[in-house]
Parts: C-alpha cells; sequence; structure tokens
C-alpha cells in the first residue's frame, strides 16, 4: 500500500530544499510557507553553494505572498495528480516486488527494502548510508547517514559492518520516543541489500549473526556484472537484464551510492573549509566566518588579490599577509612586491 511519510511542514521543506539545490543553482532568496528545521544549517549550505549570502523568508504581504499562494495551489494540483498516476502504477510495482521474490528466493514480497554503501577517500573520510524502499518506492524520510567511527578508512568491509552494526543495534533497542512514535529503526527490513561483492555481503552477514538478526533476507548487488549474492551459495545469481527485479535492484543500488556520495562531499568540503583557514597567525574564529561572510567561499578568498583581502572587514595588512602566503604556498613574494637591493 501507499503510505504518506510522517513528516511536519518545516521538516518536509528542509527535505525539499537539500534535494532541490544539490544539483540546481542557488538564488539570492527562497520563500517557503513556513521555515524548515535547521534553519541556521541550511541558509549556512546554501551559502557556501551559492557562494554569496542566500536569505529563505516566509512572505507576509504583497506580491512576493500572492506568488507563493499561487505557486502552493499548483503544487497541490501537481500532488493531486501524482497520487493518481501512483494508484495506477500499485499494480506494476505489485509485479515488481513479487519478481524480485522469486528471483532470490523469497518466502514473501519484500515490501520494505534497506539498502546500505560506503563512501570513502582516506581514514578521516568513511561516510555510509541506508536508504529505505517500500512498496517499490523510496521512504526519504527513514534515509540514514552515517559517519564511520574508529579511522578504518578504506576497508569498506569493516566499514559496512560497522553501519550495519549500528542499524541493527538501533532496531534491537525496540524503544519508542516521548510521544509514543515508534522510532523509524525500531522495526526491521524484509530485505537488506549490500552495494558490493561477497566480502562486503558476507560481513554484513556475519555481524547480523553476531547480533541475533533473524528473518532478514541479505543481498548484495556487484556493480561490475550487476550480479546478486547470496548467503550460502558460491555462484551469483544472474537476473536478467531486461529483469523488472534487477531494475529495482539497481534503482535502490544507486539511490543509496548517490545518498553517500553527497555526504561525503559534504563532509569532505567542511573539513577543506576549517583546514584552509585553520592555524593561520591572526585568523581565530570570529575573523574566519567574517573572511567567509565577505567573500562567500575559501575559493573565493584563494582567488582574490592581496589587496581585496587587506580590504576586507576586520583585517589588517600583517593578517592579510598571512592569510595570503598559506594560500599560496608555492608563492615567493606578494604580488607586486618589489625585493630591496643592497
Amino acid at each position: 500500500m501507499d503510505k504518506v511519510e510522517d513528516l511536519s511542514t518545516p521538516e518536509l521543506i528542509a527535505r525539499f530544499l537539500e534535494r532541490t539545490y544539490q544539483d540546481n543553482d542557488v538564488p539570492k532568496q527562497i520563500l517557503v510557507p513556513e521555515m524548515p528545521d535547521g534553519l541556521k544549517l541550511i541558509e549556512e549550505w546554501l551559502c557556501k553553494e551559492r557562494g554569496r549570502k542566500v536569505s529563505i523568508a516566509v512572505p507576509q504581504r504583497g506580491e512576493k505572498k500572492v506568488l507563493l499562494g499561487t505557486v502552493t495551489e499548483n503544487a497541490k494540483q501537481a500532488f493531486t495528480r501524482h497520487r493518481l498516476k501512483r494508484s495506477t502504477d500499485f499494480a506494476a510495482r505489485a509485479r515488481q516486488l513479487n519478481e524480485l521474490q522469486e528471483a532470490i528466493g523469497m518466502r514473501e514480497a519484500p515490501l520494505r527494502i534497506e539498502c546500505f554503501d560506503i563512501s570513502n577517500s582516506g581514514p578521516s573520510e568513511a561516510v555510509g548510508s541506508m536508504v529505505v524502499f517500500e512498496d517499490g518506492l523510496p521512504k526519504k524520510s527513514d534515509y540514514r547517514r552515517f559517519a564511520i567511527k574508529w579511522g578504518q578508512g578504506q576497508d569498506d568491509f569493516a566499514n559496512m559492518g560497522e553501519v550495519i552494526r549500528r542499524r541493527f543495534a538501533r532496531y534491537l533497542e525496540g524503544a519508542t520516543v516521548e510521544d509514543g512514535k515508534s522510532r523509524r529503526f525500531a522495526y526491521p527490513p524484509n530485505l537488506v541489500v549490500i552495494d558490493g561483492g561477497k566480502g562486503q555481503l558476507n560481513r554484513a552477514v556475519e555481524v547480523m549473526e553476531e547480533l541475533g538478526i533473524e528473518d532478514v533476507m541479505t543481498v548484495s548487488l556487484a556493480k561490475r556484472m550487476e550480479e546478486v549474492f547470496v548467503p550460502g551459495r558460491a555462484e551469483p545469481i544472474q537476473i536478467p537484464r531486461t529483469s523488472e527485479a534487477l531494475y529495482l535492484l539497481q534503482q535502490i543500488r544507486d539511490e543509496a551510492h548517490r545518498f553517500a556520495l553527497d555526504y561525503h562531499r559534504l563532509k569532505r568540503g567542511k573539513s577543506m573549509t576549517q583546514s584552509a583557514l585553520d592555524g593561520i597567525p591572526g585568523v581565530g574564529e570570529v575573523r574566519r566566518k567574517k573572511l567567509l561572510k565577505h567573500f562567500g567561499s575559501v575559493k573565493r578568498i584563494r582567488e582574490a588579490s592581496f589587496d581585496d583581502i587587506v580590504a576586507a572587514p576586520g583585517m589588517t595588512t600583517a593578517v592579510a599577509e598571512a592569510v595570503w602566503r598559506s594560500l599560496h604556498p608555492e608563492a615567493t613574494e606578494l604580488p607586486g612586491q618589489v625585493r630591496e637591493v643592497g
């Protein structure tokens, strides 16, 4: 059956902004019916993406309020059309799930599927993702991101094991939050899909067995030949390339990979911003924030002239020189600097 995600309007707006502006140009002002959850964090991220200030506003009067009302009404009509289309697609999704059930030998159709992926480029930047499909459709409110602990770096097997352990440890807690709503981790999937080969699959299965997790089918999808590995079976299952079951697995795997990669890029971007300006003599937290606010990004500071940096709010000539030299380590002289002779 189709389910409506349990999101408040501010949560929904926050998700919408994140999804919309991941791959699209960010405008200088965004009008919303209500302020999103995590407003400060979202504005900082949007400013970083745009390279200059971005404001989020709820219009109270005038043309902007009329515009927002028109957009809201259009969205309601589009959503109604979308729900009608989804209802006609239900039979197709049911066939897809039944085909997957038969292909990998499940007792029942996998109504809830969770897929896990790892993205890393070094010991301090490993991240993991969990995406969820229910009834063949993404359930983005249940997506989760994991910052990998213990600095395991590019050991994908160990990293996958940690993510699986953290996810199912939460399930075993089996608790409820104070308002009585079930935690989204507090019930198991029918099917777990691992992005990877036999090594990643074996580690995930080992962890689940250690935790006593039963009745959860686990498979992995290897990228190279799109082979499906199943525990206890030496050879992979070859699902026909034209199969709807394989298409669903690929769709889930690709979504998990995208989600992990987005988080990895976000973490790398933050760490690069911090490391590029950290440790420069005279540049503390306040001055660092002023520089980023003035120029928009570390990239723009690096591209700025020495005179532009000197002219930035709160800068002195000595500190500007320290900033410029730190961002241009290959340079031996300041721009326009003439060595004194004699």
